[in-house]
C-alpha cells in the first residue's frame, strides 16, 4: 500500500490516513484507516465520488460543524 494523505486533526489520538493499494481487487484499492486501527475499502470509483462532493461544497457543512 501507498501512503498518500495523513488527516491530523487537533487531538493526539493518532492520524486517520489515505492508501492506494494497487495489488488489492479494484473494489478495495483505496483504504482509509482511522486513528483506532480500523479500515474503510472502497473503489477508486466510489473515492472519486467523495472528491467530488467536497470540491463541490456538499461537505462543507460536516467539515464546519464543530
Amino acid at each position: 500500500m501507498r501512503s498518500i494523505a495523513r488527516f491530523c486533526g487537533q487531538c493526539s489520538c493518532g492520524c486517520p490516513e489515505l492508501f492506494v493499494d494497487p495489488a488489492a481487487p479494484e473494489e478495495r484499492q483505496v483504504v482509509i484507516t482511522d486513528d483506532f486501527g480500523q479500515r474503510v475499502e472502497m473503489s477508486l470509483d466510489q473515492f472519486g465520488s467523495i472528491v467530488e462532493a467536497a470540491k463541490n461544497g456538499s461537505l462543507d457543512d460536516l467539515a464546519l460543524a464543530r
